[in-house]
């Protein structure tokens, strides 16, 4: 076997340029094929991030009705939905790969006021203590609810910076007062939220503000002041951290599970409203699209192995005496196969490292001009290698079967 490598690679030595036009056909296909794997990655990835979330990995657990669509509380407060309990979150928590878990209370389209700047169409929010923890929120500017505040229901209130920047002319908001529907709230702290001109969710919260909210504008205060803004109690949407972003869907079908067993509402129920679900369908019609460019770039390795299959029948007719000399000096049929297969499977072989490479260039490219990441995926490689090894094989078993089966006395005549 090492003979025989010795030999292919000196014929690849001897004959640079034809062996390099043998092997573009596979540099091609194998190119392509890197390519196209590393930019849908990359573009799966993307849309992970985008949609999900780089980390974060919150779900929230609505209202929704029976299309799965969140419930809009303009239309009244639905009956059947008593407070979650104590022991419903404890058993939500102790779902697998939930990190933690909070409550809360939203209304969208609400009116707020800071002196003369007046919003409409803005996110108010109830939470608990655990809230900003669990939908990956971080506090940039000032504190968070004290335990008195949010039991007792001080009247303060959170705001993050989008509306902040909205509602005040003052780069510094603590201490400011604004007004929701009517009642003045204290600002205490500012917390990180999209910025509207990103094109990135930094978490499930963001996702939520920008399709329902202003500009994705939201303020929060104590879960305990929620009756003094609206007078009654709403149905709470429970939002769940996950370990990884795989766990996401599972955990927020799982919590729904346990909040529905309390709901006596035959038309509204608790759902997950994850966008891990959405990313599944994206990702699966992205892995499609990638199933169907791959198979067409495989076609130029079959255009490869055809040129392969050509140029090795040249060079049994070129090298027929040699191959007559061998046999009269005792090389067995198995022996010249073997020597063929070997040259054959080497030449593509070199062929579809030289495509990896070049795929892997390409991909870098199209990762720095589109932004998309840049993923190298190992599988892949090693498949296509071994793909471009086997395409040699298998064209290249003809021309060395011919070569095996010549007769000694007639190539060393046809010298």
């Amino acid at each position: 076997m090492v003979e025989n490598l010795r030999l292919a690679f000196r014929g690849i030595r001897s004959h640079k340029l034809r062996s390099f036009l043998t092997m573009l056909g596979v540099i091609i296909g194998i190119a392509s094929i890197i390519t196209i794997v590393s930019v849908v990655e990359g573009a799966n990835k993307k849309l992970e991030e985008s949609l999900i979330g780089a980390g974060n990995n919150v779900v929230a657990v609505v209202v929704s009705d029976s299309d799965g669509f969140a419930y809009d509380f303009s239309r009244g407060v639905p009956f059947g939905f008593p407070p979650v309990s104590d022991e419903a979150i404890a058993e939500i928590a102790a779902v697998r790969g939930v990190v933690s878990v909070s409550r809360c209370r939203t209304r969208n389209w609400q009116r707020v006021r800071c002196g003369s700047v007046a919003l409409q169409n803005v996110n108010v929010a109830g939470v608990d203590n655990s809230f900003f923890t669990t939908a990956a929120c971080s506090l940039v500017a000032g504190r968070g609810f004290s335990d008195e505040e949010l039991k007792n229901g001080g009247k303060f209130v959170i705001v993050d910076a989008a509306a902040a920047s909205a509602l005040l002319d003052t780069a510094d908001p603590l201490g400011k007062t604004l007004e929701i529907n009517g009642e003045p709230f204290v600002i205490i702290g500012v917390v990180r939220a999209k910025n509207s001109e990103q094109d990135e969710y930094e978490s499930i919260n963001d996702f939520y503000q920008q399709q329902y909210g202003e500009n994705g504008l939201t303020v929060y205060v104590p879960c305990a002041a929620w009756p003094l803004l609206y007078g009654f109690d709403e149905p709470e949407t429970v939002t769940l951290r996950t370990e990884s972003a795989d766990r996401m869907s599972a955990a927020g079908r799982a919590a729904a599970e346990v909040l529905n067993r309390s709901v006596t509402n035959e038309a509204l129920k608790y759902a997950s409203q994850s966008t891990s679900e959405d990313m599944g369908e994206l990702k699966t019609l992205t892995n499609v699209i990638r199933l169907v460019l791959v198979a067409v770039a495989g076609l130029s390795l079959l255009v490869g192995g055809i040129g392969i299959m050509n140029i090795m029948l040249v060079s049994v007719t070129e090298r027929t005496s040699e191959i007559g000399l061998k046999k009269a000096l005792g090389a067995k049929r198995r022996t010249i196969l073997n020597q063929f297969l070997t040259e054959s499977a080497v030449l593509t072989g070199v062929g579809g490292i030289l495509g990896v490479l070049i795929g892997l260039g390409l991909a870098a490219a199209v990762s720095v001009v589109t932004t998309l990441p840049f993923i190298v995926s190992v599988p892949w490689i090693v498949l296509a290698v071994a793909f471009s090894v086997a395409i040699g094989i298998l064209f290249g078993m003809m021309p060395a079967s011919r070569a095996a089966k010549l007769d000694p006395i007639e190539a060393l005549r046809r010298e």
